[in-house]
């Protein structure tokens, strides 16, 4: 009798991530009108307060339930569009226009936000805990810098659970298979919060020559990639923001975002052109795998084979996000190195923020 390998499949757990997750851009949440948010199995609001924050509260008012979305920002609050209550920053009612007491329990969930890299960050903990220095977003100089193109951000709703994005950081049999990358060297890195992806290879399509990428998860759900590569002979650094959000347990919005070195030696005009078909040969790339998570069964059990990348350790770093704090296993906390060397022997790149 022939042995068959069975899919297996464990419901989705209802939780979702402790960490900070990415909502795009800062400054489009500037603009003094409240914003929506769709994230964690619910409705959140983002605005931008008086006090030059921005803040992050539920966004459905415990009074009759509307979506205080659509409301007004007055001060550092959001004003309900149905009756007027005002909810505070820290998620407090400070008025009701009709009433001279407050109820006691008038208080909505306050989320804590934080910018960093003129980005957005929220954070979710199931246990309500706050986040702990050690997890903060790093800075990336080159975000600030006029040596480097401003962030070109797309985003995209995927209608699966977001564990399949993060298989990729140790999927190194992909890349040329879906991208017509071949990869000469591979290396994950594993190590408390974070995990790394490190990759040499020959370019994907529309990107020919040479490729080097580091890619690192600070926490679940926001990728920092420092890549260099090539296009029509010139060199291009480019760093690249892979961020998601999940909406609820099968769907989550995906941020891709780059921002690139500016070209020495070639005029403003032909550097623009050359970033611009650049940037939209990477983005094909997440196109396809896109494609391929839309038909695809969720797989707890895959039958991996010699070659393939540590699928299974890196499930193991990634449910520590699933997890109570009190109840994260030291070994999956301790530093892991794998190394697959496709190709030709190659050392890793170095590991840092491209410097000016």
């Amino acid at each position: 009798m022939a042995l068959t390998h069975m899919i297996e499949a464990s419901p989705i757990a209802d939780r979702y991530a402790r960490g900070w997750h990415c909502l795009g851009l800062a400054a489009d949440y500037k603009d003094g009108k409240p914003h929506t948010v769709n994230a964690f199995g619910t409705r959140l609001v983002a605005y931008l307060g008086e006090d030059q924050q921005v803040h992050v509260l539920d966004s459905y008012c415990p009074h009759m339930g509307a979506d205080l979305s659509r409301g007004q920002v007055r001060g550092n609050s959001v004003v309900c569009p149905f009756h007027a209550w005002s909810w505070g920053s820290d998620g407090k009612c400070n008025n009701i226009p009709y009433s001279k007491r407050i109820p006691p329990k008038a208080r909505v969930k306050s989320w804590p936000a934080c910018e960093q890299n003129k980005l957005l960050f929220v954070w979710n903990d199931p246990e309500n805990n706050p986040p702990l220095p050690e997890v903060s977003i790093p800075r990336i100089d080159a975000c600030f810098s006029d040596k480097w193109s401003d962030w070109v951000i797309e985003k995209w709703t995927i209608n699966t659970n977001c564990r399949e994005l993060i298989d990729n950081v140790a999927d190194m049999a992909h890349f040329p298979v879906v991208h017509g990358a071949p990869v000469d060297y591979f290396a994950n890195i594993f190590q408390a919060h974070k995990a790394t992806q490190i990759m040499i290879g020959s370019g994907t399509q529309g990107n020919q020559g040479s490729l080097a990428t580091c890619a690192t998860y600070f926490g679940p759900a926001y990728q920092i990639t420092e890549m260099k590569g090539e296009m029509g002979g010139f060199p291009i650094d480019s760093i690249l923001l892979n961020c998601h959000v999940p909406i609820h347990l099968k769907s989550f919005d995906l941020r891709f975002g780059m921002i690139v070195r500016k070209m020495e030696g070639v005029s403003d005009e032909m550097s623009q052109q050359i970033v611009a078909a650049y940037i939209k040969g990477i983005q094909q790339g997440f196109y396809q795998d896109v494609a391929i998570w839309d038909n695809k069964v969720r797989i707890d059990n895959p039958l991996l084979c010699e070659g393939d990348g540590p699928i299974y350790q890196l499930r193991e770093w990634y449910r520590q996000f699933y997890l109570d704090a009190g109840e994260v296993p030291e070994e999956a906390l301790k530093r892991q190195v794998v190394e697959l060397n496709a190709g030709i022997p190659a050392p890793p790149p170095p590991h840092h923020v491209f410097e000016d």
